[in-house]
């Protein structure tokens, strides 16, 4: 007994060293921490619990049989986050560079099918060269084993990916298929074909950075929703996401204690509104004043600023924000920003996460860029988004809200629960100007005809009281008393029951 006793710890030992001391101190160097590092920053203090420690690839070409590590270049296991339970998986670039077997994927298979099936969140680190080369299509097999999980837990139970390194080649579609992806600045990269190939096929000369680090994928793609300055800060991250998640789509999200009083006035709400209509202002200091102080996480804060997505918790409660944000492209919604939020409203609604929209909208971006770039179709992936929502939908529309832009954001026309309005808003089919222009063309010419019929317009349709008088908003609140009027909205919701028609599945317009 004694003798298999030490072989085990012989054997775990050389396991926790993954690709030897060599290889550590490679990885520490640049500025990285190892698979096992990573999962117990990211997890509760002593509750990590390893599976597969000792599971070994089968290879035997090109020398492999000569080069076994137990563990295969992945860590994986379950423990606890704020003491709730998570599986995880951890590649491991000290073991042939992290890169994936036939069974290192079946290590990452294993804890995905339990994940579905305890309804537990899953998160990967992702740090590897690819797909192992010396096991040809066998590795690829095992790639499409783990999408085909990735596909199956979507909307079932919250993924996160972390890219730590490198995420190359086929690699990447399993974080893309994910809920959100946290990248670290300086050290990782995505992409589907590496500098090399694009200088041979494109002529390109690219560096690994600018093809796929993560400034280009949390500014320009919109592939990553956050980065960070080091791997500590975006375990860290993770950590605060999880906070507002709950476990599966069978549960609501977690509900804490807060201090701060519901029925907090905000004075300062009234003020930050500009008297011009055209002039902008922050939506965040709205978003701030209506929030339980200091529990807004954004996510995509780079990416299609002019407009916000995060979560944020309203007297203890989880809800999933988004705002137009004034002060980019004047709150427009145009392609980038349509698909950023379309796919964030799609998340909280799978996951029983309340929704809270905050309108400042004149219309969707014009020009033949977006035009031909489909904003059409983009700008319907928001409007279906919000059309399928069956979670409470509480609307403030705070000052303009025109055209389809209007119907867009959570109005009362596409189930929104509580429409709430400030006497600030301006709800009409278009610009008090640009409508006049229309309405009365023969005064166009005309300046002083013009600001007549302009004000004309602008008394009938700047305020929110002709959509009121139909029904389509159900009270006009003072700013003040925003956070007590959504709070109480919040609270009625609790009990909402809708289900839409049963379908196989809906046609998202992709």
């Amino acid at each position: 007994m004694t003798g298999i006793i030490e072989q085990l710890e012989d054997s775990r030992e050389r396991a926790r060293m993954g690709g030897g001391q060599k290889r550590i101190d490679a990885q520490h160097a640049k500025g990285k921490l190892t698979a096992r590092e990573r999962i117990n920053l990211l997890l509760d203090d002593g509750s990590f619990e390893e599976w597969d420690m000792f599971k070994e690839h089968r290879c035997h070409d090109f020398g492999m049989q000569d080069n076994i590590i137990p563990g295969d270049g992945v860590v994986i296991g379950y423990g606890r986050i704020h003491g709730r339970p998570v599986f995880v998986f951890s590649q491991d670039f000290t073991v042939l560079g992290g890169s994936l077997s036939e069974t290192h994927a079946e290590k990452i298979c294993k804890v995905m099918d339990q994940a579905m099936r305890n309804g537990v969140p899953i998160i990967g680190i992702n740090d590897s060269g690819g797909a192992r080369i010396q096991e040809g299509v066998a590795s690829l097999g095992g790639y499409a084993e783990v999408f085909q999980r990735n596909a199956m837990a979507s909307g079932v139970v919250p993924q996160i990916s972390l890219i730590m390194g490198p995420c190359a080649g086929g690699a990447v579609y399993s974080p893309a298929i994910t809920d959100f992806i946290f990248m670290v600045e300086g050290s990782s990269y995505m992409f589907v074909t590496g500098p090399d190939v694009v200088k041979t096929v494109t002529h390109e000369t690219v560096t690994h950075e600018e093809l796929g680090g993560a400034s280009t994928h949390t500014r320009q793609s919109g592939v990553a929703h956050k980065s960070y300055s080091d791997d500590v800060s975006a375990l860290m991250g993770v950590r605060a996401l999880m906070a507002y998640l709950p476990q599966s789509n069978r549960e609501e999200p977690p509900r804490l204690e807060t201090s701060d009083p519901v029925d907090r006035p905000a004075p300062a709400l009234g003020r930050i509104i500009p008297a011009n209509p055209n002039a902008p202002y922050d939506m965040k200091e709205i978003i701030g004043h209506i929030i339980d102080e200091d529990s807004f996480f954004e996510i995509h804060p780079d990416y299609a600023a002019n407009i916000i997505t995060g979560f944020a918790h309203i007297d203890g409660r989880p809800v999933a924000v988004i705002a137009n944000q004034p002060m980019v492209l004047a709150g427009c919604l145009d392609i980038n920003s349509s698909r950023k939020a379309a796919r964030f409203v799609r998340f909280a609604d799978a996951f029983n996460i309340p929704i809270l929209t905050l309108v400042d909208v004149p219309g969707f971006m014009p020009g033949t860029a977006q035009e031909n770039g489909g904003i059409i179709s983009h700008g319907a992936k928001l409007l279906y988004a919000y059309s399928e929502a069956t979670v409470p939908k509480v609307t403030v529309i705070v000052r303009k809200a025109y055209g389809g832009a209007y119907d867009v954001m959570a109005s009362k026309h596409l189930r929104g629960d509580v429409n709430y309005a400030w006497p600030s808003a301006e709800i009409a089919v278009m610009g008090p100007e640009g409508a006049a222009r229309i309405i009365f063309r023969s005064d166009a010419d005309d300046p002083e005809a013009l600001a007549q019929r302009t004000e004309e317009y602008r008394q009938k349709f700047a305020n929110p009281f002709v959509a009121a008088s139909r029904g389509f908003i159900d009270d006009v609140i003072m700013p003040q008393n925003t956070r007590r009027r959504v709070a109480r909205a919040f609270t009625l919701l609790e009990g909402k029951e809708l289900e839409n028609p049963w379908r196989k599945h809906d046609n998202l317009p992709l």
